[in-house]
């Protein structure tokens, strides 16, 4: 082997995500477990109540209505339980978050078991589980800090995403096959059996309360946690530069236009634009293995933040399928590396008692921005058309961005050598 080659391969193997957290790290490993496990189940789930909710109305509107209906319950979760992240020991706020999960799942199979399924379970099975989600992520983040050192952290971080990203490829995969081979019922049974596995999984994690023993959950501490994200610069530059990001460049809802009037495609090349955004940031999540050589996280997430605005600008310029692919690859990279380092910020800056609180914001951010990207993306379509929405929402993205670290100097400048809240 050529001393080319070798220096090749070792530049390779220090550009893949970081395994180390995993192997040095019991407590972390079990939380990673079970996060992988739970959202794998969920991932199948996603997919059947589409494909069901379809096949019981024959309605995509209906579907979408589905959806949309799990988004005032996910943010009001999120907002309003967020605080007992903070108040409760977070291993047991994940035992809880895992059983109430399972109930939504289990009513699921249970209608799909039915010689003829009703729809309202559909939309009040998902909500009861929507409503637990924010907190459960919550909890999950805000666990990491307490299992791994400082110097993993960012490592760690990029092994949480790099789980999410492989469950949103295999999950979709497998519900497909499990679906038609099995039907309905055993996948919202498997999901069942998933949440299961992670409750045990959890089970054998340390006591993880919060910093001080915690504060009581209630109005005044909600209100303490939107006060201290609106207070840090870092913080707020971070929440503010991806929710535009998201709410002016994502255009996934135009996809299925841009597929027909631009490509001259169909339902398949609706399904390659929405795989290339995912294969990216799968990618992307991957190759994290130089995030923790980066000091300067603020400016790393202006950077990526830009790139995927200039990606989504040239993915709404091009005609050729192809090329189209190519950009929202580069676009998926480029913002769950942003995610990554928005994570590294988030858990640097925030103190450990409040971590919860701040991380159930960053969550309901996170949830609601795309949404109202949808609708933007949407509105802006029908006015000029949806490849014009698409490269003005890539120029919004980066404008945003711009503004964002000139408004907020402190976020651009915010390096980890400025030191970890107590």
């Amino acid at each position: 082997m050529s001393a080319l080659t070798r220096r090749a391969r070792r530049g390779l193997g220090r550009a893949v995500v970081d395994t180390g957290p995993l192997r040095r790290h019991r407590g972390f490993r079990l939380l990673w477990t079970g996060q992988l496990i739970a959202s794998v189940g969920t991932q199948l789930t996603v997919v059947a109540v589409g494909y069901q909710t379809y096949r019981l109305t024959n309605s995509t509107a209906m579907v979408g209505l589905v959806s949309l209906g799990q988004l005032i319950p996910l943010l009001a979760g999120s907002l309003l339980l967020g605080p007992f992240v903070d108040a409760w020991d977070r291993r047991r706020v994940l035992l809880a978050t895992q059983v109430l999960l399972a109930v939504g799942a289990t009513g699921l199979a249970v209608n799909a078991m039915l010689a003829h399924p009703l729809l309202w379970p559909m939309f009040a099975c998902t909500a009861e589980a929507a409503v637990f989600q924010g907190v459960d992520w919550a909890a999950r983040r805000a666990s990491v800090r307490r299992l791994v050192p400082a110097a993993d952290l960012a490592a760690a971080l990029s092994l949480q995403s790099a789980a999410f990203q492989l469950t949103l490829v295999v999950g979709p995969a497998a519900a497909g096959l499990l679906i038609a081979h099995a039907g309905f019922a055993l996948v919202y049974g498997l999901n069942v059996a998933a949440f299961g596995m992670a409750f045990l999984v959890v089970a054998r994690l340390p006591q993880l309360r919060p910093a001080g023993g915690g504060q009581r959950a209630g109005v005044a501490s909600l209100v303490g946690g939107v006060r201290y994200l609106k207070s840090s610069p870092p913080l707020a530059g971070a929440f503010v530069i991806d929710l535009g990001a998201m709410v002016f460049g994502m255009p996934r809802a135009l996809f299925p236009a841009l597929a027909v009037t631009l490509y001259g495609g169909g339902a398949a090349t609706v399904g390659y634009l929405n795989a290339a955004v995912g294969l990216g940031a799968l990618a992307g999540s991957v190759l994290t293995g130089h995030v923790w050589r980066v000091r300067r996280a603020g400016r790393a997430v202006a950077v990526c933040v830009a790139l995927w605005g200039l990606a989504i600008t040239g993915f709404g310029l091009v005609p050729w399928l192809p090329a189209a692919l190519v950009l929202l690859v580069v676009g998926g990279a480029a913002d769950v590396v942003s995610s990554v380092f928005r994570a590294v910020i988030v858990q640097q800056v925030t103190p450990d008692a409040m971590q919860g609180r701040v991380n159930s914001l960053i969550f309901a951010g996170l949830q609601g921005g795309p949404r109202l990207g949808d609708a933007e993306s949407g509105a802006a379509a029908a006015l000029a058309g949806p490849q014009v929405a698409a490269w003005s929402g890539g120029l919004f993205s980066v404008a945003t961005a711009v503004v964002t670290c000139w408004a907020i100097p402190q976020f651009w400048r915010y390096g980890s050598d400025a030191g970890q809240a107590g």
